[in-house]
């Protein structure tokens, strides 16, 4: 027994080593990263020179730097349109496709491919149909405008791009959400005369509340995260009109490497990012139901 024992804590001990690459690596490139950019934040270093310790200073010109504050306009303009948009449409697609419609699955496969399209593939097809001379959208619009070089409509094409690629990972997710509805509410809500619209409203919407706040965390976080859209199609232009702080902070970095900027930036972003969070999560109580 006590052999059987010993074996099974040696086997157990085993095991555990194989734990140790996936904690070395989480420690070295991501926890050791994390408090040495936070250090960063507080100081002056361009990879070649010596770190020279400023303090507040590169958060104090950040926020006093009126470029800095149009690229914080930008971010949170191009994420709340993205949440917005991407939430609303793939609710509306999950209730039509849950209404059993013809071809459902067809359209839940037509709908989720964006989502596992890789980027630089959906950006070259976008260009294309933004293009001002050969486009694909100007052609249908009868018109002929600039989408992605026009400081007015470069920053829609994104939104148009992003949530484009979002609706089918949303409208799975919400898909979810309802098959966890009991039907029997629907007909008794029929047998009460209520319409199909008002059991979306009064039944759908509460029950599924706990699935849309889950979708409005991610699709928050991620769209103010945004990169490889911004740098693929527009690089920020035109005249900074596309520029978005994750952007920024790459060619702050590795462009300019100005390392204390980027470093304060990158945590600018993330206490926006820590705060919308927790003010979701503190009036999640009001809205979504059982919590």
């Amino acid at each position: 027994m006590l052999e059987k024992k010993s074996v099974s804590n040696t086997c157990f001990h085993f095991r555990k080593l194989f734990l140790l690459p996936a904690f070395a690596g989480t420690f070295v490139f991501i926890i050791i990263p994390i408090f040495f950019s936070f250090f960063l934040s507080f100081c002056h270093w361009n990879l070649l020179s010596d770190i020279d310790f400023a303090g507040l200073e590169n958060y104090k010109s950040l926020l006093a730097d009126n470029s800095f504050k149009m690229i914080l306009k930008n971010t949170f303009v191009f994420a709340i349109s993205t949440t917005i948009i991407s939430i609303i449409i793939p609710l509306v697609l999950a209730a039509c496709i849950n209404s059993k419609i013809r071809g459902s699955e067809f359209f839940k496969t037509a709908y989720f491919l964006p989502f596992i399209t890789p980027m630089i593939v959906a950006a070259i097809v976008w260009e294309w149909i933004f293009d001002p001379n050969c486009g694909l959208l100007n052609f249908l619009l009868k018109t002929h405008i600039n989408w992605l070089y026009d400081t007015n409509t470069a920053m829609i094409a994104l939104i148009i791009v992003s949530s484009w690629k979002l609706i089918g990972y949303n409208m799975v997710i919400f898909l979810s959400g309802f098959s966890s509805i009991n039907q029997n509410l629907y007909e008794s809500a029929k047998t009460d005369g209520a319409n199909p619209l008002q059991a979306f409203f009064f039944i759908t919407i509460p029950l599924l509340s706990p699935t849309v706040f889950f979708v409005l965390i991610i699709t928050t976080i991620s769209s103010f995260q945004v990169f490889d859209l911004i740098y693929l199609m527009t690089k920020g232009g035109p005249l900074e009109s596309t520029n978005v702080l994750v952007y920024w902070i790459y060619k702050n970095a590795f462009e300019y490497f100005n390392i204390g900027q980027a470093s304060a930036g990158a945590y600018i972003l993330f206490l926006i990012v820590f705060c919308l969070t927790a003010v979701q999560w503190l009036i999640r109580k009001k809205w979504v139901i059982n919590e």
